[in-house]
């Protein structure tokens, strides 16, 4: 069998009533012109959704087609003993042109009950923002249900929520639980759980294509909702040039910045976990395995879990996010 190398995959585009055309102009998204192109779903293994390679010898395979192939080398030991053959990660660029609806996400217990699903804990890393834009995560205090309809049902409830003004490098983490929403004018990357399970709640009286109003979960959120989380988890982190900077860790994702100038070799040897990297800036090249690819803003790549070390040459100056699974007594 022959080792694994780094892999490409088939963005999956999605129209959006909200979506614009930041992801096909700036960074070469192939959608038609003019299309409202709200989510590139980078790295996905969802059944019915998952994502085709486009590179190598595994080209045309589908990304659940190689985690039932390869488990372990290329998720993870532990990672394939927690999850089996379900890629545990969903990675998206989002453009929001106009400001999305205000949703909530269950936790896996809840996901698990009513949907057998996964829940969604994610985090966003905002790569370009307008002037005035913000966006939207957490109550403003802790707050009470009837406090909370109050407002929904006199469509206030942006008045309950933290809306805050956000620039490029900005990350927000967002447990299952906390209402969010993504303000218009910004392009991000998003690190989540594989789940598509959102409940939403308030959509700003916004008409869908065919004039009606989009389906809210008013009751199913109620549930979901933790009233207690009042922070808008709003993480400022400095890149140090030539250096991995955390930016945000769960149990589900471990999520670092590099931005670097010259060339670099990542030990994971104990990382015990495949490795995504996604480009916000400049291009590199990544290696591993005996194999190189290169990697461009707007651009993803799966690093397999066989690979213990990998070696990156940037051009310039680059940005890389660095995302794996976090292993309990693990360090890298």
């Amino acid at each position: 069998m022959s080792s694994l190398y780094p892999i490409r995959f088939r963005p999956i585009l999605k129209e959006t009533l909200w979506g614009g055309t930041a992801l096909r102009e700036r960074f070469g998204k192939k959608a038609k012109a003019g299309a409202a192109i709200g989510e590139s779903w980078e790295i996905c293994g969802m059944p019915g959704a998952s994502s085709v390679v486009t590179n190598g010898f595994l080209k045309g395979n589908t990304l659940e087609e190689i985690a039932e192939i390869y488990m372990d080398e290329l998720l993870g030991e532990s990672v394939y003993g927690k999850y089996g053959n379900e890629f545990p990660l969903l990675i998206k660029f989002i453009d929001a042109c106009d400001r999305l609806s205000i949703q909530v996400h269950p936790d896996d217990r809840l996901a698990s009950e009513r949907h057998h699903a996964w829940g969604k804990t994610e985090m966003w890393y905002v790569i370009d923002a307008a002037p005035d834009a913000v966006i939207y995560t957490g109550f403003r205090k802790k707050t009470s249900k009837e406090e909370y309809l109050d407002h929904l049902t006199g469509k206030t409830l942006d008045q309950l929520i933290n809306a805050t003004p956000v620039s490029p490098g900005d990350v927000f983490f967002i447990p299952a639980g906390m209402v969010h929403a993504i303000g218009k004018g910004v392009l991000l990357a998003e690190i989540q759980q594989t789940s598509d399970v959102t409940y939403r709640i308030y959509d700003w009286d916004r008409l869908d294509s065919r004039g009606l109003p989009r389906e809210m979960h008013t009751a199913l959120a109620l549930d979901a909702i933790n009233f207690s989380l009042d922070s808008n988890n709003l993480i400022r982190t400095e890149p140090e040039l030539n250096a991995t900077v955390l930016l945000a860790e769960s149990q589900y994702f471990h999520t670092s910045i590099i931005r670097f100038d010259r060339p670099i070799i990542k030990d994971y040897s104990l990382t015990d976990s495949f490795i995504i990297y996604i480009c916000t800036s400049s291009m590199a090249v990544i290696g591993c395995n005996g194999y190189q690819e290169e990697i461009r803003a707007g651009e993803t790549l799966l690093i397999p879990a066989s690979a213990d070390s990998v070696t990156i040459i940037p051009r310039e100056t680059a940005t890389l996010l660095e995302i794996f699974v976090p292993q309990k007594n693990k360090t890298k």
